[in-house]
């Protein structure tokens, strides 16, 4: 099948595969003659796992151990098990950051007493006095920007 069907069967544009391949996440497909790419059933398969993936939120490090492992055929998913135990622990870290930003933004919005001046605004105020409390930071994301890698 060419680059667009398998982009439509598995709901993920041209650009995406591509550069799924060129991170080693799906391999290369073999060309035609006249030089498309021809994939075969085995790419939508790994893109679905690849897609699925990224649905959990695990980065490309972490589906190409996954796909390592699957590909090891080694019998031994003890390697895939510790990997999906620490995503979910990066989950969790994640679920704590935005606790401590959903408390630090209820605080912010408890600042504000209606409709007065911006001069007047305890949100304004707050931000500027640094109400809120810095978020904590994460060993598995840069920061809140990296919220959903």
């Amino acid at each position: 099948m060419k680059i667009g069907e398998l982009a439509e069967r598995t709901g993920t544009t041209a650009e995406t595969i591509r550069y799924y391949e060129q991170k080693g996440l799906l391999p290369e497909p073999d060309r035609t003659a006249s030089n498309y790419r021809e994939y075969a059933p085995e790419h939508e398969q790994r893109l679905r796992m690849i897609r699925n993936c990224r649905t959990l939120g695990m980065s490309h490090a972490e589906i190409l151990e996954l796909l390592s492992a699957q590909d090891s055929d080694s019998g031994d998913c003890s390697a895939v098990n510790r990997i999906v135990d620490e995503h979910l622990e990066h989950v969790r870290e994640k679920i704590r950051v935005l606790q401590h930003l959903e408390i630090a933004l209820h605080t912010l919005a408890g600042q504000c007493s209606g409709a007065t001046s911006t001069e007047a605004c305890g949100i304004l105020k707050g931000l500027a006095d640094c109400l809120a409390e810095p978020l904590p930071r994460s060993t598995h994301m840069n920061g809140p920007d990296d919220l959903h890698r």
